[in-house]
């Protein structure tokens, strides 16, 4: 294979590999902070380095006025929501279980595609969904089935990532409008762009500033590779990527993410790789696998 043509795939290796690690982050930043401070803070490096990198790529262009409300909803659905949702989740529920039940996205993805666009789900696709909300559910209780009609779901956290997995799979659906028009890489500046600014009203109003003071160097390890790697170098490359690559080879990828968390989940943070857990997860790619396949 020329030199030239492995760069894409180092590329969307590079982000699945630092999205998976991006759980264990967070995890590592709320032990000093808010998690408003923790999105805000993500974000804001985030604009910084992608509106660097389109300045740089002469991408940068102002949206119209109509674009603007259009921008904003994806923002608060895809940054502020999102991030709420998934940084307040992650205060009690484990990195790698986060890594497991966020792999679901697409699952959520085709149902709404189902349900909203009529698009056609063989049963093969509805035999892979099944699959997929079992092994979510081996995930969540650790195994334990029982437990499950009894109301308890892993606790607020975990039902917090719950409720994101669909929520993003919104946001990618509300997403796809736009990037028949816009460039992705710009386009992804003006939802963060918003998506920050909305965080911001959240954050100045608690915890302020003051509370940026509490983070420890391994707190403020994990807040830059979540702005410079997470939110800025991975989403550049991954768009490179998609130009160059397929996009179903691109999203193959998707599949090393969770595994690369709980990987390193279980090195920085201890957390035990569970059996089952592991077997929940794997039930969850093959259903997931499924449903994405080319029939």
């Amino acid at each position: 294979m020329p030199r030239h043509n492995i760069i894409p795939y180092l590329k969307v290796t590079f982000s699945v590999i630092v999205w998976g690690g991006s759980f264990i982050a967070t995890k590592v930043a709320l032990r000093d902070v808010y998690p408003a401070t923790v999105v805000w803070l993500r974000f804001g490096i985030g604009v910084l380095i992608l509106g660097l990198a389109t300045l740089w790529r002469k991408q940068l262009r102002f949206p119209g006025r109509k674009e603007l409300p259009y921008f904003a909803l994806l923002g608060f659905i895809g940054i502020s929501f999102h991030q709420w949702l998934q940084s307040n989740g992650l205060i009690t529920a484990q990195a790698s279980t986060t890594a497991w039940i966020v792999a679901t996205t697409p699952i959520f993805m085709a149902l709404l595609g189902w349900l909203i666009l009529r698009e056609k789900l063989t049963k093969l696709q509805a035999f892979g969904i099944l699959l997929a909300a079992i092994g979510v559910l081996l995930v969540v209780s650790e195994g334990r089935l029982a437990s499950l009609t009894q109301g308890d779901f892993g606790g607020i956290g975990t039902l917090l990532i719950v409720i994101s997995a669909p929520n993003w799979a919104v946001f990618s659906t509300l997403s796809r409008h736009g990037l028949q028009k816009h460039p992705a890489g710009l386009m992804l500046l003006y939802v963060m762009g918003f998506g920050w600014l909305f965080t911001s009203v959240l954050f100045f109003n608690e915890p302020g500033l003051a509370d940026i003071r509490q983070l420890t160097i391994n707190g403020w390890l994990g807040v830059i590779f979540l702005g410079v790697a997470c939110s800025g170098i991975a989403y550049i490359f991954w768009y490179d990527a998609l130009q160059a690559i397929p996009a179903s080879q691109v999203g193959a990828f998707l599949y090393l993410e969770p595994l690369v968390a709980a990987m390193v989940a279980a090195i920085i943070l201890d957390e035990p790789i569970l059996l089952v857990s592991l077997v929940g997860g794997l039930t969850i790619l093959l259903g997931v696998w499924l449903v994405n396949r080319r029939t």
